[in-house]
């Protein structure tokens, strides 16, 4: 019988972004399981299974619910006997979890479910194989239903029948951070997700908003874990974090209290006495708090500006107000700011799964190996990077690697290696990902150039290694010898760099010949705020990225030195071109006339160039805002600000505006 009408498509994308989480994490248990199955992992994979089943029977999408079941049902016996698990049921496992997430998302867009009736009769006969009772007759899955479906829990987790069932053992833990770290907060919040990977957390203490930011009290953290593990498992689960000691662990006597609650709790979520208070927030509402945010800084500042103008006397009662309401803007900025920051493992939790179907389709033997997946980002960059990542580690793993057989010729382990390390310097983050692969060919790389008439050979010569690698992030550039489905076509290096320098990044490339290849990003925390160097073309003010900013010089326009009739600039050991920035702006400019001219080397997509102005006028943190129709088609402009006397600053994309 049909239950209550009642519309759940308001619930739609709770589920849709719940649902697909688990299946990611599900995903990456099984990457995990290949490499080594133990009864721990498998629990993890049954909980998320289940949780699907749950929140997708909750939104009557019956179809979703049984294909989950049967999924629930398959781990179930494996976590009887793990020894069962190998290659082959892994493969089903993944085909399950790519079908789910067809699933979810045809249900997000309100699109009828895919027919998975296959697949359920494939799980239902391996299950029925390794347990040796019948298979579960299959029907072809349901079209889903809205208007008929019962009211959704509060909770999107699956809710258990309330039968009481006995709670697992409690244990009181208490952990200690080293006084020497220099990120106690991202120190504590790893302890506390390793933490809920065994179990359920209660009682934490300081509340995981405070560990994060790094406010923990003499370092001490304490808290309360319901699990089935150990305590040695818990334990060596504390040895695998750096600079956290397990200062002290105790088994509860006292029963916890029976409670009819939901079969998976959420391991980012701290359950207590009090109802967790996180809630979701759609990403263009925290766009438009930054927006609302950053137009109160402009509008201080200029009030600020405008205070100048007032008699000395009457200045003093204004600037204190007009400091105190800096002071509270400029907080209510760095919270919104807070609150969009996205831990890395949101690309990374991706990656694992990829680089096996990858390795697979090439027939590599690949170990991928990630650090510092818990530091954050502004999701805005984090966005941007999902692409550029993935086609890094494809690179990686299709050209960067070699076959088995020519590594054992050459001496190496059999297995090739991806390392993936994400670090925090002062105020960027640094994304590295290398391989131990054979390098690149750096003459070959010269060779192709000059072969495709992209720089002449002479070009070529005077270049650094590091520019001559960085020719392999012009557009159409590839070293590889054939082009394959997964790398070589689509998205490129030079959509790469794009990439990272649109979110204010930089792209650096080493290689060693025979010992492998590193690609850093070094990123800002945030694309909302940068630092410009504000620069006077005739009676405009631009501003050009700091992190795309090599140096100054200053010189006679009469001392530079001419190739094949134009310009050139001696910095350093190279020789760089030199452009007008008034002829690229086409705006009228006096730097003609001056007896010494400004050059700024910056970054282009060919190298470095000197850029011609008239006047240097300092470095300035800005709010960074994006241009409106139809300037956002306009060459060369990456954004807009405005200074504190109120006047708008066009931010340069030096690339796009050499090229245009």
């Amino acid at each position: 019988m049909a239950g209550p009408s009642w519309d759940t498509s308001r619930y739609l994308t709770l589920f849709s972004g719940e649902a697909t989480e688990h299946l990611e994490a599900l995903g990456k248990d099984v990457v995990s399981l290949e490499k080594g199955a133990t009864v721990a992992l498998i629990d993890s994979m049954f909980r998320h299974a289940h949780s699907v089943k749950g929140m997708a029977a909750s939104m009557a999408f019956e179809g979703t619910a049984k294909l989950a079941h049967l999924l629930e049902d398959l781990l179930g016996t494996l976590r009887a006997d793990v020894a069962r698990s190998n290659a082959s049921v892994a493969d089903v496992i993944l085909q399950t979890v790519d079908s789910l997430s067809g699933h979810v998302k045809a249900a997000a867009a309100n699109e009828p479910l895919p027919d998975s009736t296959a697949l359920m009769t494939r799980l239902s006969e391996l299950n029925a194989s390794m347990t040796g009772r019948p298979a579960t007759p299959t029907a072809p899955s349901p079209a889903p239903v809205v208007e008929t479906a019962p009211p959704p829990p509060k909770s999107t987790s699956a809710a258990p029948p309330a039968s009481n069932p006995a709670a697992p053992p409690r244990f009181s833990v208490k952990l200690k951070i080293n006084p020497a770290s220099n990120q106690p907060g991202v120190r504590g919040f790893l302890a506390y997700k390793r933490l809920g990977t065994l179990g359920n957390v209660f009682d934490l203490k300081p509340p995981l908003d405070d560990i994060k930011a790094g406010r923990v009290p003499q370092g001490t953290i304490t808290l309360e874990l319901e699990t089935d593990q150990t305590e040695d498992a818990i334990t060596r689960t504390m040895r695998t974090v750096a600079d956290v000691e397990l200062e002290s662990i105790a088994a509860i006597v006292k029963a916890a209290p029976v409670v009819a609650a939901p079969a998976e709790v959420d391991p980012n979520r701290v359950v207590g006495q009090e109802p967790a208070r996180t809630i979701r927030v759609r990403t263009e509402v925290m766009d438009q708090f930054l927006d609302q945010a950053g137009e109160l800084l402009l509008a201080t500042s200029r009030v600020r500006e405008l205070s100048r103008g007032m008699p000395a006397a009457q200045r003093p009662p204004l600037d204190e107000a007009v400091d105190r309401l800096h002071l509270l803007v400029k907080g209510l900025h760095d919270k919104v700011m807070q609150a969009r920051m996205t831990p890395i493992a949101v690309i990374t939790d991706r990656l694992p799964r990829a680089a096996r179907d990858i390795a697979r389709r090439r027939n590599r033997d690949v170990d991928l190996v990630i650090t510092g997946e818990d530091i954050e980002l502004d999701r805005a960059i984090v966005d941007e990077l999902a692409d550029p990542v993935l086609h890094l580690l494809r690179n990686a793993i299709d050209h960067g690697l070699e076959p088995t057989e020519e590594r054992t010729a050459a001496n190496k382990p059999p297995k090739g290696k991806v390392t993936i390390a994400v670090r925090r310097l002062r105020d960027r983050v640094v994304f590295e990902l290398s391989d131990d692969g054979r390098g690149i060919d750096v003459e070959r790389v010269k060779v192709l150039v000059v072969e495709r008439g992209l720089l002449t050979r002479d070009q070529v010569t005077a270049l650094t290694e590091r520019e001559t690698l960085m020719l392999v992030c012009l557009p159409g550039f590839s070293t590889a010898a054939d082009v394959t489905d997964i790398s070589g076509r689509g998205v490129g290096m030079d959509a790469v760099r794009r990439a990272v320098e649109q979110v204010g990044g930089t792209l650096e490339i080493e290689t060693r010949a025979g010992r492998g290849t590193s690609f850093r990003l070094s990123l800002p925390l945030t694309v909302a705020v940068v630092n410009l160097l504000l620069v006077g073309v005739g009676d405009e003010v631009y501003g050009l990225p700091i992190g795309k900013v090599s140096g100054v010089v200053e010189t006679a326009r009469d001392r530079l030195a001419m190739s094949q009739n134009a310009p050139v600039l001696q910095f350093g050991q190279s020789v760089l071109p030199v452009h007008e920035l008034s002829a690229l702006l086409e705006v009228p400019g006096d730097a003609r006339t001056a007896a010494l001219v400004p050059f700024v080397v910056v970054d282009g997509d060919d190298g470095r160039l000197a850029l011609a102005v008239d006047r240097l006028l300092g470095q300035q943190e800005v709010v960074l805002k994006g241009l409106s129709k139809p300037l956002d088609l306009v060459p060369g402009l990456a954004g807009v600000t405005i200074l504190g006397n109120g006047q708008p600053v066009f931010i340069l994309d030096v690339a796009r505006l050499v090229t245009a």
